[in-house]
């Protein structure tokens, strides 16, 4: 049975991170999905209220459940599109949809396209420490690991991006410093 405050608790999660998540989806998933993307993971954090963490931890909580949902629909197309090409229809591409790939283009040009020439793993904190801003240890909730391993994977992934695309001089990132960081050795 639900309590007051377990409805006040969702409550104030939905309002603090919709937003958030709905942009987080967009930029992993084909517009058309990211609404019932979102309300899965608000599904998900209102059926376990009780463990979803309290402030500042909720957000890389419902990060991380929003990569499992993700991941879920991305698996539901790929089983569509061999379901169809098996039955002589054509294949659903597995790419985000037009809209997605004219925003993020439009602002991030070629870094984008090295971007997701990087494996899912390095794109996805790539963009965890970028776009969503997260820190190690938000990091580290949201990919259900230490801090330290964060750091580590985060390194990694920038030494990868590095070498597929020149990713110096872009304004306002929020690992800009980290990356100077790693050229220096540190």
């Amino acid at each position: 049975m639900e309590s007051a405050e377990q409805r006040a608790r969702f409550r104030r999660a939905f309002d603090a991170h919709f937003d958030a998540l709905n942009r987080y989806c967009l930029r992993r998933i084909p517009v058309d999905d990211v609404n019932d993307t979102v309300s899965e993971v608000f599904l998900v954090a209102w059926r376990k209220i009780d463990k979803m963490p309290d402030e500042p931890h909720s957000l890389p909580w419902l990060y991380q459940v929003a990569r499992h949902e993700i991941s879920n629909r991305w698996r539901s197309h790929r089983r569509l599109g061999a379901l169809r090409a098996r039955v002589g229809g054509l294949a659903v591409d597995s790419e985000p949809g037009p809209e997605s790939i004219v925003v993020r283009n439009e602002q991030y040009g070629d870094l984008i396209d090295a971007l997701w020439r990087l494996r899912p793993q390095d794109r996805e904190i790539l963009m965890l420490r970028s776009h969503e801003e997260c820190d190690y240890d938000q990091i580290a909730v949201a990919l259900n690991c230490s801090p330290e391993a964060a750091r580590k994977r985060f390194t990694r992934a920038v030494r990868r991006l590095r070498s597929e695309a020149d990713v110096s001089g872009l304004p306002g990132s929020a690992w800009e410093s980290d990356a100077a960081n790693i050229g220096e050795g540190r």
